[in-house]
């Protein structure tokens, strides 16, 4: 007999004979078992989930086409993920510290967190920015406050991270800016600009400009960096505030698959051959507790990409076909109570990260239900990383996971269900429309809503809220930003304008408005715009009385 035939045999025999009457005499702890995107869970997995005959094609090796086993060929056996925390509060002078604090104690890179001002293109004495400057991130109105948050910080041997979207393209004006003043050419610089718009619409919210001229921003920031910053990431496509929002596993990489196709398109159609920008695109991914969906979520979206670059867009550079991504523990798994049970849920979230190939990793504070990471907090985040990478032998082989029945078809799975979803955001005429038709937005709600109603009805458990209550041991220090932070920095910033000469500035700020109208490229203007004293809110109205700002009503 076949030995496929021999499994199929003893499985058969093993439900009827082994496992179901127990189950009848027992019970189980729940009706059925299923992941948080509902794919279901079996009772067990055998060789007949993970075909030998398909490996080379679905699995492969690492570092080879479709990647599923990881984007290259060493992975941790080379170099450890990036530990990238992300931080920013208050004054760039106190988020200057604490970069140097976590540098000093080991991190790798630096990944930064702006204050909604910053993100929606307000200077911080616009009456918008009012009770907001400084508390979400670091306000950042010019070049003088980008100099002070990254005072005695390397450009050339530090990567950074930046978690801006709207306005990220004066984001990185000032930084190109700020290398050339400190000797360091541009083409050297390395990092990320997370500048993914189309999640902002339905996810997030930190837009300025409607969905054509962002469009056009963002291809103008692949041409520019890929003659001028060729080893920056000139986009970051965001699956993590889709999860956050409330979206399923399978829905956050759907969706930011889906976004990738429709950047990638809207440069193809601008005339930039894909394998022109592509190898520096880079994505950025939540990992909850569910360690083997999230495993198997990183490997199907690595082969999903691959395949869709290949044999969809006809990228010949192996470059272009590797999906490089961020992780960062999920924020929304947080609880305000036993708030040290977060220390594990972290743990585990980085584990699963880890275990799926993830190039950099931000993993959060137990603290930050409640406040900003205290210091405390901050290092415990990243001596999980550090007690990860050095102490667990995770890193040790590549895809340690892979070739487990349970994980490869759970790759499966998640790969079928994600085409599925992709393809229906096809029909709808791919994202901005299915953006227009509200699809992705009703998606999240519902998903969201149907997890809330789990907790609430105890169906879903999270311990510590829902059950395991009491014996709370919380020891959070309540870190918070100083409130006289927006005063002071509202008073510096008005010192600033009044040293400036207006004619130069009103000329800078022209060249932007005359090359918006046109169809060069954005970022010339934009960037001696702020090294001639132009302030982000001042670039980003010139910009917006082109564009005009986007009305999430005339998508209904």
């Amino acid at each position: 007999m076949p030995e496929k035939d021999r499994i199929s045999s003893a499985v058969y025999e093993w439900l009827h004979r082994t496992y179901a009457p127990v189950r009848e005499k027992s019970g189980e702890r729940k009706a059925s078992f299923s992941t948080t995107s509902g794919i279901p869970v079996a009772p067990v997995y055998t060789p007949l989930d993970a075909p030998a005959e398909s490996y080379i094609e679905d699995s492969g090796l690492p570092g080879e086409y479709p990647f599923t086993r990881g984007i290259y060929p060493t992975m941790y056996r080379g170099k450890f993920w990036t530990m990238r925390q992300y931080a920013g509060f208050g004054s760039a002078e106190e988020t200057n510290e604490r970069f140097r604090y976590l540098l000093e104690r080991g991190q790798t890179g630096l990944s930064v967190a702006f204050d909604l001002p910053t993100q929606m293109g307000y200077d911080s004495d616009h009456r918008m920015a009012r009770g907001e400057v400084g508390r979400v991130g670091v306000a950042i109105d010019t070049l003088d406050d980008f100099r002070s948050m990254m005072k005695g910080i390397p450009l050339d041997r530090v990567s950074t991270s930046m978690t801006i979207n709207a306005t990220a393209a004066i984001l990185l004006a000032m930084y190109a800016a700020l290398a050339e003043e400190n000797g360091v050419p541009v083409s050297g610089i390395s990092g990320t600009i997370q500048n993914d718009i189309l999640k902002e619409y339905y996810a997030r919210g930190t837009y300025i400009y409607p969905p054509s001229p962002s469009m056009r921003i963002i291809t103008d920031i692949f041409s520019w960096c890929r003659l001028n910053a060729p080893k920056w990431n000139t986009i970051s496509i965001s699956g993590y505030h889709i999860r956050e929002a409330g979206s399923t596993a399978v829905q956050e990489i759907a969706f930011t698959l889906s976004d990738a196709v429709e950047y990638i398109r809207a440069a193809v159609e601008a005339g930039l051959e894909v394998d022109e920008f592509a190898p520096r695109l880079s994505f950025f991914f939540c990992v909850h507790n569910n360690i083997f969906e999230e495993v198997a979520k990183f490997r199907a979206a690595r082969r999903i990409y691959a395949r869709i670059m290949k044999e969809r867009f006809g990228a010949s550079n192996e470059k272009s076909c590797l999906l490089r991504f961020h992780t960062q523990t999920a924020g929304c798994s947080l609880t305000a109570q036993q708030i040290e049970n977060n220390v594990v849920r972290v743990a585990m979230q980085a584990l699963a990260a880890v275990l799926g190939g993830t190039q950099s990793l931000h993993t959060n504070s137990r603290d930050e239900a409640l406040n900003l990471p205290s210091e405390e907090a901050a290092l415990t985040a990243l001596r999980t990383q550090q007690l990860i990478a050095e102490e667990s032998g995770v890193c040790e082989t590549m895809d340690p996971l892979g070739g487990s029945y349970f994980v490869e078809k759970m790759t499966r799975d998640i790969e079928e269900k994600t085409l599925e979803l992709m393809s229906r955001i096809e029909e709808m005429g791919g994202m901005t429309r299915a953006i227009e038709m509200r699809f992705p937005q009703n998606e999240i709600e519902r998903s969201a809503y149907a997890y809330q109603k789990g907790v609430e009805n105890g169906d879903i458990i999270v311990v510590g809220v829902n059950r395991y209550k009491g014996g709370e041991t919380s020891s959070a220090s309540r870190f918070s930003v100083d409130p006289g932070i927006e005063k002071r920095h509202v008073e510096r910033l008005c010192a600033f304008k009044s040293r400036r000469s207006g004619a130069a500035v009103d000329r800078l700020l022209g060249a932007i408005e005359e090359t918006a109208r046109g169809k060069d490229n954005l970022l010339p203007p934009i960037i001696e715009a702020v090294k001639g004293a132009c302030t982000l809110g001042e670039i980003s109205a010139t910009l917006e009385k082109v564009f005009g700002r986007y009305d999430p009503g005339s998508m209904r």
